[in-house]
């Protein structure tokens, strides 16, 4: 455990923001899943859900959350899924 105070506040910080990345990783997860699920029952609303996803991915990319390839390469993977089962 830090004993100088800037220290102990980036302990701090860093957890709050660790926090907060866990909370908008699961977020994302969450809509990955919801779009794969409505892909694969072929909902009718399944553009619309990969459509939500993508926004996400977007938006965590925006953040540092994750990689800029890493976000192109999931939205390339869930739009093929979208179109081949068209």
């Amino acid at each position: 455990m830090p004993n100088i105070k800037s220290a102990k506040k980036r302990v701090k910080v860093i957890s709050t923001k660790t926090m907060q990345n866990r909370a908008a990783n699961s977020q994302l997860k969450t809509e990955i899943k919801k779009a794969n699920a409505a892909i694969e029952s072929n909902a009718e609303n399944k553009a619309e859900a990969v459509r939500a996803a993508v926004k996400k991915i977007d938006q965590a990319a925006a953040k540092g959350i994750l990689h800029k390839n890493t976000a192109a390469r999931k939205k390339s993977a869930l739009d093929k899924k979208l179109h081949a089962s068209a």
